[in-house]
């Protein structure tokens, strides 16, 4: 008897957990814009899978991603500064969340979908090499005669092929509209078809949801670029105070005299923050009523972003990430980290590369297939700050243990 009751129990939890994706689906046609994407309109995954019974296809991509390695990994991959350098400054792992929190404001706001923005900003880091972009410009060197590398076609290779998570096939098998929304431009797609990544329907503009996650990434990363700049002591405030958007906001907050100084730091960068975002969003509006844009593929035809701030803004924000290229990112002691970051790089690229039995033996599996220089550039590119930090030690301090 006790076995009948649990039989039917099971069979009625079956029928509620289908109801309950067919419900978000439904909930996403009323509730989502006419341009925003549904994922009951799909173009699928390149491996058919059935559907989930109470998760929409975009929400079982985020899920991925949240427990893939490569997400995991990006605890360990700094932005500017190198992991030893402290612990209180942005990785990647924390810049993705940061711009997660943006972009599904925006998202939700512009009633576009939220959940298929919140994986594209979640995986948009994850092709990214160690050491920051130093790390990249120095495997984009190394790579140049041999496909060259990008890390927003490595975050494709990443979840198409290099996650290892199903016994069928490799990758992720995320959806065509997670896929292509990690390219930022159209001109990727001729390069990463040219490498065999897969076929992708042309277009002139990233899909909406993609765009807001480009410029949610911005946001982030230059306010907290400031953050992690002033604790440093990289940069001053009173730089700061000569530019007008940081002035604007310091004057309009009126903050008390007698407030700790990073209290007062931490509400100008959130009043920053907040403008940009106010700023996009009410743009945007405007620029979807003006280019009547109706659906996703229109917004994917036109030769111009939707997702925009307004000129002023623009103009602004200019003048601050100059200031930031000047004052931060070619501050002798950036410079230096990045110096010795490619000299890392290029050591243990020419040292696997000379002797490529010295990889793992899943890497070494692929030499014959993929050549040495693309299964060493996935090797490296993978890595985090701290793993090809102990990695250079063992090959090139002689006491160290293998």
């Amino acid at each position: 008897m006790g076995n009948r009751r649990l039989s039917v129990s099971s069979k009625k939890h079956t029928g509620l957990t289908e109801l309950r994706r067919i419900e978000l689906e439904k909930a996403e046609a009323r509730t989502l814009a006419s341009y925003g994407t549904k994922s009951a309109q799909s173009r699928g995954r390149i491996h058919p899978e059935k559907e989930h019974p109470y998760r929409t296809a975009f929400q079982r991509d985020r899920d991925r991603i949240i427990h893939s390695s490569a997400f995991r990994r990006l605890e360990y991959k700094t932005q500017v500064f190198v992991n030893h350098e402290g612990d209180y400054y942005r990785t990647r792992l924390t810049h993705s969340l940061e711009a997660d929190q943006i972009a599904r404001v925006i998202a939700r706001t512009l009633r576009l979908n939220e959940d298929l923005v919140e994986t594209i900003t979640l995986a948009h880091d994850l092709g990214h090499t160690p050491f920051g972009h130093a790390g990249e410009d120095e495997l984009r060197e190394l790579m140049a005669a041999h496909g060259g590398f990008d890390h927003n076609l490595q975050s494709l290779r990443v979840v198409d092929y290099l996650e290892e998570q199903y016994p069928d096939f490799r990758g992720l098998n995320l959806t065509y509209e997670s896929r292509i929304g990690l390219f930022k431009h159209p001109g990727l797609l001729k390069a990463a078809e040219a490498r065999g990544m897969g076929t992708f329907e042309p277009f002139n503009s990233p899909s909406l949801e993609s765009q807001v996650v480009d410029l949610s990434d911005e946001i982030a990363y230059d306010n907290h670029d400031i953050d992690d700049g002033l604790t440093s002591g990289m940069i001053a405030e009173s730089e700061l105070d000569k530019i007008a958007l940081w002035a604007s906001i310091k004057k309009k907050l009126k903050l008390s005299p007698g407030a700790k100084v990073e209290v007062k730091r931490r509400q100008i960068i959130r009043g920053l923050i907040n403008l940009e975002v106010t700023d996009l969003i009410k743009q945007s509006s405007r620029n979807i009523a003006k280019y009547a844009v109706k659906s996703p593929q229109g917004a994917m035809k036109l030769d111009r972003f939707t997702i925009a701030f307004s000129l002023k803004l623009a103009e602004e924000r200019e003048t601050l990430r100059n200031f930031l290229k000047t004052g931060l990112y070619r501050h002798y002691r950036v410079v230096r980290m990045t110096d010795k970051a490619r000299r890392f790089v290029r050591a243990l690229f020419q040292v696997y590369l000379s002797q490529p039995e010295q990889l793992p033996p899943g890497s070494q599996k692929r030499l014959k297939a993929e050549g040495a220089h693309r299964v060493i550039c996935d090797y490296l590119a993978g890595m985090t700050d701290r793993y090809a930090q102990n990695e250079y030690r063992k090959f090139f301090e002689p006491f160290e243990r293998m």
